[in-house]
């Protein structure tokens, strides 16, 4: 997708620090920051959201959670708990219409559901 905020930070297009890179799998910090640590983490093929997955998106999504691990890991957040959220469709919250993965962390998070 050529207008898509994320998709165009997979190709460089739009400056991000990015913590993580492989062939499917970008992770990058956000802009706007709710905790100390706030990462996204997303496949780099265009999945709309969370309802748009198909069977053949199975296999990448299972990869993010693993490598979800290994941020929190690396980031410190590991051993005292994180939070991973994925909003879906304009009533969840998802801003970007991109498939991403909030890794939230590096400070106690109340249990406040909205």
């Amino acid at each position: 997708m050529n207008d898509c905020l994320f998709c165009k930070i997979i190709r460089r297009e739009i400056p991000s620090t990015i913590v993580y890179e492989d062939e499917e799998i970008l992770a990058f910090k956000d802009i706007h920051p709710v905790t100390p640590v706030h990462i996204l983490v997303i496949p780099k093929k265009h999945i709309t959201s969370l309802a748009e997955l198909q069977k053949e998106d199975e296999a990448v999504v299972g990869r993010i959670y693993t490598v979800i691990n290994e941020i929190a890991k690396k980031e410190g957040i590991f051993e005292k708990g994180f939070r991973v959220i994925v909003n879906c469709g304009e009533d969840g919250g998802q801003e970007v219409k991109h498939l991403h993965f909030h890794l939230l962390g590096g400070k106690k998070l109340g249990v406040k559901i909205a």
